[in-house]
């Protein structure tokens, strides 16, 4: 149910009570509050009211709604900088990442955006400090590697030749990418082909022997993310 299971425990901390208090209170085992903090059960709806008062906060917040509200803010101002993007408006892309960044000062999506915009648009310099420090606090993966790619060409465009190849000598090997492991794993291999696709990404064999290549896939493999690409090219990073 939303965030309540962390909201519950926060909310108990701050108020200085233990489960066993919580419990007291509603008249229920310490186990069902324990439960609810773990996220493997939620209290009826009935004790909203009541768990809201104990804590002597609202149950919007108790449930989250806070930050429900704010992820469908900041998947929003994607969507518009994507939408301006499509049509080659960098200079309002740039002026909603940089808006957005006035609320969302350390949400590494808002600042790669803003960064990947720079880069776009030919602010060399001001694009590398931008994806630095996006990349420092980013936990998306995906959103990373995009990055750090992009990081390589800014680098040389600076003229840092030695940190755009030190950077690109830590990129992942071809035989990492979704291109190739994504049309193996469709494909009916063996167990000996599957072991020794492990040996070739785990001790970096350049050339594996009795390993099912494919070149060409026949079928079209699925994205990743689950949704087809656009069809123009759009610097999504969320």
């Amino acid at each position: 149910m939303l965030h309540l299971s962390e909201n519950l425990r926060k909310y108990r901390v701050l108020k200085n009570l233990t489960q066993e208090d919580v419990a007291e209170y509603l008249m229920i085992t310490p186990q069902s509050v324990s439960k609810w903090e773990r996220g493997e059960s939620y209290p009826d709806i009935t004790l909203l009211p009541a768990l809201a008062n104990i804590f002597e906060t609202s149950i919007d917040l108790l449930v989250g709604m806070d930050m429900i509200r704010a992820e469908a803010t900041r998947y929003n101002i994607h969507k518009r900088a994507v939408e301006y993007q499509r049509k080659g408006d960098y200079d309002s892309v740039e002026k909603t990442y940089r808006d957005a960044l006035l609320i969302y000062p350390n949400k590494p999506e808002m600042i790669l955006g803003l960064a990947s915009t720079l880069a776009l648009k030919g602010s060399t310099n001001e694009a590398i400090v931008f994806t630095e420090k996006g990349l420092s606090i980013s936990i998306n993966e995906k959103q990373k590697a995009t990055m750090r790619a992009t990081l390589c060409f800014l680098y040389l465009k600076a003229g840092y030749e030695d940190k755009a190849n030190r950077l690109a000598s830590e990129l992942p090997h071809i035989r990492e990418s979704r291109e190739v492991i994504q049309p193996l794993i469709q494909q009916n291999l063996t167990e000996s082909e599957i072991n020794q696709n492990i040996k070739g990404i785990l001790l970096g064999d350049e050339e594996i022997t009795d390993v099912k290549m494919i070149d060409s896939p026949t079928k079209k493999s699925e994205p990743l993310d689950g949704f087809e690409p656009p069809t123009e090219k759009v610097v999504q990073l969320y």
